[in-house]
């Protein structure tokens, strides 16, 4: 059965194939093995999707139609069931999922020419913490997503235990290394026994020593950094005239997370954003609010802050440009901003790793390495968790988006080739 190992990530995306004895990531994008998980439905051309950075630059440069991203994020919340407007129809969410998911099988079946039956998908340890139901469910729905995307056959490898597979092709001797593969909606850990010797044992189990996962991630990082950095000069924080209360959240939330920045859009929305106007104490900020809401600005800001996020891994200081919503405006931050704003998202994950070390049943001192991967590890305050719980392994990086997708394209050849 010919098959494949699909990465669907919260950002980034990579499908492997299979082709005789070798594994190897399928080209997606011209030479690119990796795309963004984004779609943009071009309205101006009969809903046309564009996919990757395709979709990310038609939004870019002004083509009139809709831009999703953060698709994986859905899968575990009310929002599965949502629909989004196109601009004579409405598509259910779950549908743009399978539409994304189908282009990436059409691009490997390009690479390896003959059709891909089955597929090992990538999955986070939770995709719901403390509910078992709810995440059996998220599962069962993205199998019904791949087998609407064309696959016949699918099964699931946790996101660190492949990227623990794809480090195990490197090592020399034997190791238990704790994976940490933090990515752009969830982050998740995994203890495993690794060494030249066990990578061709069949069966693998017993030398899986624990996982655990938390629904944390680069998406979250935007959305406190926006709350922080951005949404105050909107309004957020400011009072409303008659009751002296402070603004509501809820619409600043939802600007700020990729997941729900469509949903701003709304005629409602809208509505209660001019109340909110007209009520407001400081009426300048509130109506750079309606300008993003009426323009549909949402994304770019969405850019923007990712862009201040990535550059505060090397620097200090970063200046987030607002100038689409105001001439000159932008919204500066700094490292310890961003530090600050994410505190309660980096105890989870340090919480994350004390269980999985009592899980694994072994010490921090147990650890001979902590593997990172996924791009939201390179934050230097999530490798700084690392340090502080595990402060003698050695620490390593292997392709910091790639990692996963080539663990499960090696899973899918010991499966089913």
């Amino acid at each position: 059965m010919r098959a494949a190992g699909f990465d669907f990530g919260t950002s980034n995306s990579a499908i492997g194939i299979v082709k005789g004895n070798s594994a190897a990531l399928a080209p997606i994008e011209g030479p690119s093995t990796m795309i963004p998980t984004a779609v943009f439905f071009d309205f101006t051309d009969h809903d046309k999707p564009h996919y990757g950075r395709d979709a990310v630059d038609a939004y870019v440069n002004g083509n009139d139609g809709r831009l999703m991203r953060g698709l994986k994020t859905i899968l575990s919340t009310s929002l599965i069931n949502e629909r989004t407007a196109l601009s004579k129809r409405s598509i259910l969410l779950t549908d743009v999922i399978a539409m994304f998911s189908r282009h990436l099988r059409l691009k490997a079946e390009e690479a390896l020419g003959h059709p891909i039956e089955a597929v090992v998908h990538g999955r986070p340890v939770r995709f719901v913490e403390g509910d078992d139901a709810a995440d059996a469910r998220a599962e069962t729905t993205l199998t019904g997503l791949a087998k609407q995307a064309g696959y016949s056959d699918v099964s699931f490898v946790y996101e660190p235990v492949a990227a623990a597979a794809q480090y195990e092709q490197s090592v020399t001797k034997e190791e238990v290394v704790l994976v940490a593969d933090i990515g752009g909606g969830t982050s998740d850990f995994s203890i495993v026994r690794i060494g030249p010797d066990r990578r061709t044992k069949s069966d693998r189990l017993d030398d899986i020593l624990a996982n655990t996962g938390v629904r944390v991630g680069g998406t979250d990082f935007d959305r406190n950094l926006s709350m922080e950095a951005v949404m105050p000069t909107l309004g957020l924080g400011t009072e409303l005239i008659n009751k002296n209360l402070p603004m509501p959240r809820s619409i600043f939330a939802d600007l700020a997370w990729w997941p729900t920045i469509n949903l701003c859009y709304t005629p409602k929305i809208v509505r209660e954003a001019q109340e909110l106007h007209r009520l407001a104490v400081e009426p300048q900020r509130t109506a750079r609010l309606l300008t993003v809401l009426t323009k549909h600005l949402g994304h770019h800001i969405a850019f923007a802050v990712e862009r201040a996020k990535i550059e505060l891994t090397a620097a200090q200081k970063a200046d987030i440009s607002l100038v689409l919503v105001e001439a000159g405006l932008k919204a500066p931050t700094t490292r310890e901003t961003f530090d600050e704003a994410i505190d309660a998202e980096l105890m989870r994950l340090r919480l994350s790793v004390w269980n999985c070390l009592a899980l694994a049943g072994v010490d921090a001192d147990g650890i001979d390495t902590v593997f990172m991967t996924g791009g939201s590890s390179l934050v230097p305050a999530v490798e700084a968790v690392l340090r502080d719980e595990i402060p003698n392994a050695a620490i390593k990086r292997g392709d910091d988006f790639l990692s996963v997708a080539l663990g499960l394209t090696l899973a899918a050849q010991s499966r089913y080739a």
